[in-house]
């Protein structure tokens, strides 16, 4: 029986979807609209304490959490809508989008170790 990595991938997107769905409007309510008019203080989202967020090794966790599913959520969804276009890069489509996204969580990864502990 041939295997296949098409359970990974609708993982991470499954994942990534949940997390979009749940964390991201909470993100753009805190960071679009309740700290730039004033409901939240400014020091809440101050440099000192996102660094320390940053710095923090759950802070990280999190961080790249948030960082790598929104990418693996976006590759799929990207991927399936070209399917549904009619232009199918199949296997290709998909190795390029998700070694893209991989690529990127790597980065995310190595830019999160080099802000140090």
């Amino acid at each position: 029986m041939k295997r296949s990595v098409e359970p990974v991938t609708w993982l991470l997107f499954g994942a990534g979807g949940m997390l979009s769905a749940l964390i991201a409007p909470v993100l753009v309510l805190i960071t679009g609209l309740l700290v730039p008019l004033g409901v939240l203080p400014g020091h809440i989202m101050s440099y000192p304490r996102m660094l320390a967020l940053a710095q923090h090794p759950l802070g990280k966790l999190l961080l790249l959490a948030v960082i790598s599913l929104f990418l693996f959520h976006g590759c799929h969804r990207v991927v399936t809508t070209l399917h549904d276009y009619g232009l199918r890069g199949g296997h290709a489509a998909m190795a390029l989008f998700f070694g893209a996204a991989a690529l990127l969580t790597l980065l995310a990864a190595g830019l999160l170790i080099a802000i140090g502990f």
